[in-house]
């Protein structure tokens, strides 16, 4: 069974994360695996390595994982969802990507304390998980919740329809347990695309993704991306906003700027980051 894969930080944004997670897992009919990297210089008392100690400490640290799954476990809404957890030493990345490539992940969840969470994108879990990893990605932001029934628009510039398998099926998943089924594209165009190319894409997202409804909804780049997708959700109910990290396209902007904590400030619950 495919499962959801939530990184831990003991935290309160953690916290809201796993929630999330189960309420998008129940709906999937999904498994979940919560993963805790420990750093590796956790543990050690003035740079001395002491076996015996530093295991007994890696032990408690994976305990204390169990019983804080555990208390997420005992709702009552939950008790059906099967909850595993891992408790590794090593970067963050590292101990995802170990994980990853022994077994399916359909997606990631991470939860941030809000739009200064990842201020500038840079030094931060989820920004380097957004910039450094292509995994399909549910950045969370919170207090957000998964409502009943979402509204999911999907930001491109039509370069970046060449959707990985991978997250196709991340949004496909997603998309299909939706109510009504439909997607949300919000083009954001550059100044020199014709029409061709525009229909051209709109005929791409239409072939990679059949089984829904696709609204098209257009923009003008007029050099600060952000300003139409947050003039979009303003006007446009969105529960998860989709985007598509390609390098040094128009989308990219949002990543290499601190304009997603303007796009996380506003009615978004969630944010997917797909690649191509």
């Amino acid at each position: 069974m495919k499962r959801i894969l939530v990184a831990s930080d003991f935290s309160n944004s953690a916290s809201n994360a796993m929630v999330y997670a189960l309420s998008l897992a129940k709906v999937l009919q999904m498994e979940i695996t919560v993963i805790h990297a420990i750093h590796p210089t956790e543990g050690i008392n003035n740079s001395t390595y002491n076996a015996i100690f530093i295991e007994d400490y890696y032990a408690k640290k994976r305990s204390a994982l169990k019983e804080w799954v555990e208390t997420f476990s005992q709702i009552e809404d939950y008790q059906d969802i099967k909850i595993k957890t891992i408790c590794d030493v090593g970067f963050l990345r590292s101990v995802i990507t170990k994980y990853t490539e022994y077994n399916a992940v359909s997606f990631l969840v991470m939860g941030i304390t809000g739009a200064t969470g990842i201020k500038g994108i840079v030094g931060s879990n989820a920004s380097m998980v957004v910039t450094k990893m292509r995994i399909p990605t549910l950045i969370v932001p919170i207090d957000s919740q998964l409502p009943a029934t979402w509204v999911i628009t999907l930001a491109t510039d039509y370069k970046t329809t060449r959707l990985s398998v991978k997250d196709v099926k991340a949004l496909t998943q997603i998309l299909k347990v939706s109510e009504p089924k439909k997607l949300e594209v919000l083009h954001i165009s550059e100044k020199d695309m014709d029409v061709k190319a525009i229909k051209n894409g709109e005929k791409k997202l239409q072939d990679l993704i059949p089984s829904v409804e696709i609204n098209f909804n257009y923009v003008d780049d007029e050099g600060k991306t952000s300003n139409g997708i947050i003039d979009f959700i303003e006007n446009n109910k969105t529960d998860i906003l989709c985007l598509v990290k390609r390098n040094h396209n128009i989308i990219y902007r949002l990543f290499a700027s601190s304009t997603v904590n303007e796009v996380l400030n506003k009615s978004v619950k969630a944010i997917l980051v797909l690649h191509e």
